[in-house]
């Protein structure tokens, strides 16, 4: 009796769990594999982890569904009936309403200060983005761009800050503000941008957008339709994809320490002849498992950390250098997310604006000296849902990485006095009926948080950050590596042992990458490309 084949998953995230699910599941290979899934960790979903705080349902980690035209992701949740739901979730009316712009000081921003930034700052983005649109500011930029032969390193960054400049060469009537204090139009200006760029952060993992490569933007791609979460929680999808996998397939507490394979077919010198299967995964606890084939799955930060000397190699021997070239080069980042439970004042619910936080630039003498560094580059805090008193801040890069170190009094504090001292001291214009200008000066009002839920995905050794981008110096084209199986045999040639790494998950996908459709199309892709190499009939 010949062996099965037997195949390895490495992490039960969403690539992992998609690959698992469509081997076990396709015609004629019910019997045809050993198949195992190995995690590290003590729950199953990767970098989807649905929770619960204060009675409603939260994301920790993956939380749109972005675009539903298409998306897998939507088509699951459709089928398992995961868009309704008896208990409130986060964003359950979709992206916050009209927010309200309050910059330091206590200054309340009208539309016409910071819609044309707005305006400004998409048209900037879509254009980086290869949405053309023909604004004369995007027009403007393009010129700027051409006449010096490019813009700076190349990032998306540079690229809005040469906007910005255009858009203020182009304007001849720079008409001072009233009623704002210190600030003049051009600080407000700025500082509405600085707090769009920090939401951009967010959005791409980008700790710096200088870092984030212009050329590759337009590669990435969106589903078309709206952007929704899901109702019973993203796990529900994970839960699904897992059910259909027998008792004992799925293991988890098994941390992997060293992957053992053989680029030349050689066998391993401690292992019986007769045992042929190439690969060996050493695990923490000292036990090993053999396999013909393995889906490695872990996070970019993860193999970023894998191969690099300093930190202990995964892979013996290890990865050619193409890899490990695309591994150093492609960008990953950290994006955390912080919930926060308002104090219940008496018996009213709270009515908590969704807030937009502008704050003055760093060189700034007019800073509130209790306002830290790492709370100036968020740029919102809002319900996470109409009137809930669940209000959520999203983090990313350096200030991600500080939030993680802090304690929960810590946050408390400077969230509740950088709040307080946003809403507290509205020194706002009022124009009375005749037309003349007085100023009203609101009560002091203090928010206080009693709880709060906060991620760590960046000290978190299973993912060491959250997901990928391009960074400058890197390409699209580095994701197709990335997607590359091992041992890559030259042409003409038939390697003994093939397909014996695979890799799959979010920053394997060139178009998809950062997204759990994207680790889901990645491991449907392995899956296929293992049952080909065995002409299994369904693909």
């Amino acid at each position: 009796m010949e062996k099965k084949p037997r195949i390895v998953v490495i992490g039960a995230g969403m690539a992992g769990l998609t690959a698992a699910n469509k081997l076990y599941t396709s015609t004629g290979s019910k019997d045809m594999f050993e198949l195992f899934v190995v995690e590290g960790g003590n729950r199953i979903g990767g970098r989807i982890n649905t929770s619960e705080f204060c009675g409603d349902r939260v994301e920790l980690g993956a939380t749109w569904i972005h675009g539903i035209g298409g998306s897998p992701v939507h088509q699951i949740a459709e089928e398992i009936n995961a868009l309704e739901s008896d208990q409130p979730w986060e964003c359950m009316d979709g992206f916050p309403d009209e927010p309200k712009t309050i910059a330091e000081g206590g200054f309340e921003l009208n539309a016409s200060v910071v819609d044309p930034v707005s305006t400004l700052f998409k048209n900037l983005m879509d254009f980086a983005q290869g949405k053309v649109t023909e604004e004369s500011v995007v027009a403007d930029a393009r010129w700027w761009c051409s006449r010096n032969g490019g813009f700076g390193n190349g990032s998306v960054g540079a690229f809005l800050r040469q906007g910005l400049d255009a858009y203020w060469d182009s304007r001849e009537d720079f008409e001072e503000l009233k009623g704002y204090g210190e600030w003049s139009r051009k600080l407000l200006e700025e500082a509405v941008f600085a707090m769009l760029e920090n939401t951009q952060r967010t959005y791409t993992s980008a700790g710096d957008l200088f870092d984030l490569d212009f050329e590759a933007e337009s590669e990435y791609r969106m589903f078309p339709g709206e952007e929704i979460t899901i109702s019973k929680g993203y796990s529900s999808i994970i839960e699904y994809l897992a059910s259909v996998l027998p008792p004992g397939v799925i293991q988890l507490g098994r941390k992997v320490d060293k992957i053992e394979w053989q680029p030349q077919g050689n066998h391993h010198h401690n292992q019986p002849v007769d045992d042929s299967r190439p690969v060996k995964i050493h695990f923490v606890d000292g036990s090993y498992m053999l396999a013909d084939h393995i889906i490695v799955t872990v996070s970019l930060g993860v193999l970023k950390a894998g191969t690099c000397k300093d930190s202990g190699m995964l892979f013996s021997p290890p990865l050619p250098s193409y890899k490990t070239d695309a591994i150093s080069r492609l960008g990953y980042g950290v994006v955390n997310k912080l919930f926060l439970q308002l104090s219940p004042d008496g018996n009213k619910k709270p009515e908590f604006p969704s807030l937009q936080m502008v704050f003055h630039p760093s060189k700034s003498e007019l800073r509130h000296k209790k306002i830290p560094w790492w709370i100036r580059r968020t740029a919102s805090l809002s319900p996470i849902y109409n009137n809930s008193n669940v209000l959520l801040s999203w983090f990313a890069g350096k200030e991600a990485l500080q939030l993680e170190t802090l304690s929960n009094e810590e946050i408390i504090d400077v969230v509740s006095t950088t709040v307080s001292s946003l809403l507290s001291k509205p020194h706002r214009e009022m124009k009375s009926e005749n037309g003349s200008s007085g100023f009203c000066n609101g009560s002091e009002s203090e928010v206080r948080f009693v709880k709060v839920l906060k991620t760590k995905w960046g000290s978190d050794p299973l993912f060491l950050g959250s997901y990928s981008y391009v960074a400058v110096g890197s390409s699209g084209v580095d994701f197709d590596t990335m997607a590359e199986p091992l041992p890559k045999s030259p042409a003409g040639t038939v390697h003994h042992h093939p397909l014996q790494i695979l890799f799959a998950g979010e920053a394997t996908h060139r178009t998809h990458y950062s997204t759990t459709h994207g680790a889901y199309f990645s491991g449907l892709r392995e899956a296929n490309r293992l049952l080909q190499h065995y002409h299994c009939v369904e693909v």
